[in-house]
């Protein structure tokens, strides 16, 4: 298959990632928007973060004054696991995979686009760099887009709908959660457990990030002695 046609394969398989990416980022657009940020402001934190949730935490650090370091370092640390999605993703991928322009496509490498890549190879599927272009691509220019539309939009345009604007916080993992279930396998039941076990004790017994990071790495752990 060409180039041109494996990147209109992701483009195709980004659909579900952009149907979920439009809403939570018009939400993110209205909380920048209420927050005091300028329409062309909320787009550079998507257009140079791009990192999701953590958005909507850096958000809440520059608002309440937090040094820029220590906001700096918590979103490092609440994205620390996206450094093991290249790695994963090149394994199952084979060592055939080309990654001569992975410095580009890793860019867009997000949880979502991550799940859907993983899940093609799981399912037969071959990589292709021109495939994680319009998959990456595609799901950048939706969550572009969402910020935009909500931060012109403004920071009232979700107040006459509380159910509304309290479900898209949840949007993101749920749809996450989803990508991985179709690829979910019965050996990999055991490392899940642990890692939610995990992820949820420390949450609860010291914070969220550290419940992430911990999560992540009794995961991790686990995977390596299921091996």
């Amino acid at each position: 298959m060409n180039t041109e046609a494996r990147f209109r394969d992701g483009l195709f398989a980004s659909l579900p990632i952009v149907m979920g990416y439009l809403p939570i980022a018009f939400s993110f657009g209205v909380a920048a928007a209420r927050a005091g940020l300028a329409p062309g402001e909320a787009f550079a934190l998507s257009l140079i973060i791009y990192a999701g949730a953590s958005q909507f935490l850096a958000l809440a650090l520059f608002t309440s004054g937090a040094p820029v370091l220590v906001a700096a370092f918590t979103l490092i640390a609440m994205n620390l696991r996206h450094v093991l999605y290249g790695p994963t993703l090149m394994r199952a991928a084979g060592p055939k995979a080309t990654t001569r322009r992975a410095w580009a496509w890793a860019f867009g490498l997000t949880d979502e686009v991550f799940g859907q890549a993983l899940g093609t190879l799981t399912r037969g599927g071959t990589f292709s760099e021109a495939y994680m272009f319009g998959l990456g691509l595609a799901a950048y220019s939706a969550w572009l887009t969402g910020t935009l539309l909500g931060a012109i939009a403004g920071g009232g345009a979700l107040e006459g709908w509380p159910s509304l604007s309290a479900g898209l916080g949840f949007m993101l993992p749920a749809l996450f959660l989803a990508l991985l279930l179709s690829l979910l396998s019965r050996r990999q039941v055991p490392v899940i457990v642990v890692a939610g076990v995990v992820t949820v004790l420390a949450t609860l017994a010291i914070s969220p990030t550290s419940g992430i990071l911990l999560g992540m790495l009794a995961g991790a752990g686990a995977g390596l002695v299921r091996k």
